[in-house]
């Protein structure tokens, strides 16, 4: 019975110790084995389709396309290319696009006529010129030089709309003193340049390139007549940004991605822009590179109505509409925020957030 009794304690007491030892353990495992972060990827799909230009100003889209940045924030994104500004912007009005950035003044002049379009991030701002043939260069570094003229121009075009403004603020009235020629696009305005249809033109990055390639010169830029200068808008309709808020976040962060990646990885993104814009490389670099534009996603809500009033007091747009209730930076902004959240320490999105600041409040 003795022996019965000593051997019932020590089962009992190797028990306990096996418990302890156990909970140790697992207590142990629990402390040094990290728990998984969660997936940024969301699980489901939400299809997007989006208009853009064959430019180097839209190089977010190529570049948020090719690296998967679309995909990994849950869109399935469909890119379908226009030749100009007012084709892209009736495709997004009768509900055939998502978004689209087609310069600034163009939407502009159709929310001026009671078009519902939201500015809800930037693809590009300034990166437009004046071209002509290089014996003429010098008559047109004045504007009183365009008096008389004829000028070729894209119609709805950003670049077009900051000259009739920079015309009209040196007293020149481009309605009656210019013969504007209102051609469907940047290809086009060098055709006539060269052929002597017109006497100068204005096209944006990269047919600016092109134009010098081609013989022709750039006389200024459009920063000259209006520094900062926004274009390139990335806009929607209104009911689809209040019926389908996730998917634009979902795509602003993509976009803001983008961005990172495209001024971090020059050679790359010069690889992607291939892709889309026909260009030799060297000159897609002096377009993406050269400082004339500047492919930043941020709506600066600031600039925009800017634009709008300079647009106004140009003749340009006739409009008594609050063009601030055409801007949502919360998309933006609460994209951004995300990202951060993500990636605590990435400088860009440190930057883009003070930039945000400046720009929109």
């Amino acid at each position: 019975m003795r022996n019965h009794k000593l051997i019932l304690v020590s089962l009992t007491i190797f028990l306990v110790l096996s418990l302890l030892v156990t909970g140790c353990s697992q207590q142990k495992a629990q402390q040094t084995t990290p728990a998984a972060a969660p997936s940024a990827t969301p699980a489901d799909k939400i299809n997007f389709k989006i208009g853009y230009l064959p430019a180097v100003g839209h190089i977010l889209y190529f570049v948020a396309k090719e690296k998967g940045f679309f995909d990994q924030e849950g869109l399935d994104v469909e890119l379908f290319q226009f030749t100009n500004s007012g084709e892209g912007l009736n495709a997004i009005k009768a509900g055939k696009l998502d978004a689209g950035s087609f310069g600034t003044a163009a939407p502009q002049v159709f929310i001026s006529k009671g078009t519902p379009f939201v500015d809800i991030g930037g693809m590009q701002s300034e990166g437009h010129a004046v071209i002509t043939k290089p014996e003429n260069a010098g008559q047109y570094e004045d504007l009183q030089g365009f008096v008389g003229k004829k000028v070729a121009t894209v119609r709805l075009a950003t670049g077009d709309a900051v000259w009739r403004s920079a015309m009209s603020k040196a007293g020149i009235d481009w309605k009656n003193q210019v013969t504007i020629q209102e051609l469907d696009s940047p290809a086009a305005v060098l055709e006539a340049v060269k052929k002597g249809a017109a006497d100068a033109g204005l096209v944006w990055v990269p047919f600016s390139e092109m134009a010098e390639q081609q013989g022709l010169k750039v006389v200024t830029w459009s920063s000259k007549y209006m520094d900062g200068h926004v274009c390139c808008r990335v806009v929607a309709l209104e009911d689809k940004l209040k019926s389908n808020k996730e998917a634009y976040i979902r795509y602003a962060r993509a976009s803001i991605r983008a961005y990172d990646f495209y001024i971090n990885n020059q050679e790359e993104t010069l690889d992607i822009a291939g892709k889309y814009v026909k260009l030799d490389r060297e000159l897609l670099r002096k377009g993406a590179y050269g400082g004339h534009i500047h492919s930043i996603p941020d709506p600066d809500k600031k600039r925009f109505i800017a634009f709008w009033e300079a647009m106004k007091a140009a003749g340009y747009i006739q409009s008594d509409i609050d063009i601030s209730k055409h801007v949502n930076t919360e998309i933006y902004k609460t994209a951004l925020d995300q990202l951060i959240q993500r990636e605590p320490q990435n400088t860009t999105y440190q930057n883009l957030s003070k930039d945000y600041t400046v720009n929109n409040l």
